[in-house]
């Protein structure tokens, strides 16, 4: 048997990742690897797609989450995935089937009647998700209820995403103008008449999202660290100055509120949260190796008093 992936690598997501950025990393690898999607060997992409599934199984479910970080796959191999003792989709007088992070269960009543239990992650139509994120019918069969709309992927810049812009695409042999509202994330869905645009953020180079928090890193020196400084930090908005306090320790963050993500729904603002990172130099020179000498001595005789 070949020896499964890391779930984390499969998504694409840090272990540190959250359950928005874990969901939107299998949105994106979904995306990529769906049978009916990808360009390339069909079987490699269903092998693929399967991979991407149960890896998001694992990883939304907190409490296998938490298995799977301590154990790794070991936490359900007793009888394979779905069977171990933290596997398991069904159960009571219904079988439910996952695909990703929509659940579907199939049931028989007492009365011989059948139906479908649907647990779709906040969307009203069971049928419509699948066509927003593969462009495909239904799992479960038939057609949808409403006519298919077509849908399109679009890659944009970190700072479009969160600041919006209107793009200018060909769809259709046609040129299209569409607005992408601030505060959209990789898998936002955006209606334009009569088609959809799947969204996928480029990463950033400085910033790290967390829904609507920023978080970056800036670089003091020990003296600044140590007496204190007034710094210029860069945001979404630009450069704006910021205080260290005399005594400053390393990884100490800093929050500037309001200097987030704008709400996608325009409610309010994130935060951006600044953490130091104190510059140990490699090289002194022989002065400065002189200098540190005489305040470790100072040091020594201050902490000697009583």
């Amino acid at each position: 048997m070949a020896q499964k992936g890391d779930y984390y690598e499969i998504l694409g997501v840090a272990k540190t990742a959250s359950a928005e950025e874990i969901k939107a990393g299998y949105r994106k690898q979904a995306l990529q690897w769906h049978p009916d999607k990808h360009a390339g060997d069909k079987k490699e992409a269903e092998e693929k797609f399967k991979e991407i599934n149960e890896a998001y199984q694992v990883l939304s479910d907190p409490q296998k989450r938490v298995a799977y970080d301590q154990y790794g796959h070991a936490a359900f191999e007793q009888g394979g995935m779905g069977q171990g003792p933290f596997g398991g989709f069904g159960g009571g007088q219904g079988q439910t089937y996952q695909q990703g992070p929509f659940s579907y269960t199939y049931y028989t009543s007492g009365g011989g009647n059948q139906g479908f239990d649907f647990d779709l992650g906040g969307f009203s139509d069971p049928f419509e998700i699948f066509e927003q994120f593969f462009g495909t019918a239904s799992p479960f069969g038939g057609r949808s209820r409403a006519p298919r709309r077509k849908t399109y992927s679009l890659t944009i810049d970190f700072i479009d995403a969160v600041k919006g812009a209107e793009k200018e695409v060909v769809l259709e042999n046609k040129k299209t103008k569409i607005k992408i509202p601030a505060g959209v994330d990789s898998g936002s869905r955006v209606r334009f008449g009569d088609f959809d645009i799947i969204i996928e953020v480029a990463r950033s180079k400085k910033f790290q999202r967390q829904e609507d928090d920023l978080y970056s890193n800036e670089t003091i020196s020990i003296a600044q660290a140590a007496m204190g400084a007034i710094l210029a930090v860069e945001t979404i908005d630009g450069f704006e100055q910021i205080k260290i306090h005399a005594g400053t320790q390393p990884d100490t963050l800093i929050r500037l509120r309001g200097k987030g993500v704008p709400g996608v729904r325009g409610n309010g603002r994130g935060d951006l949260y600044v953490r130091l990172k104190v510059h140990i130099p490699e090289k002194m020179t022989s002065r400065q190796k002189e200098l540190l000498k005489e305040f470790e001595k100072e040091s020594s005789k201050k902490s000697g008093w009583f």
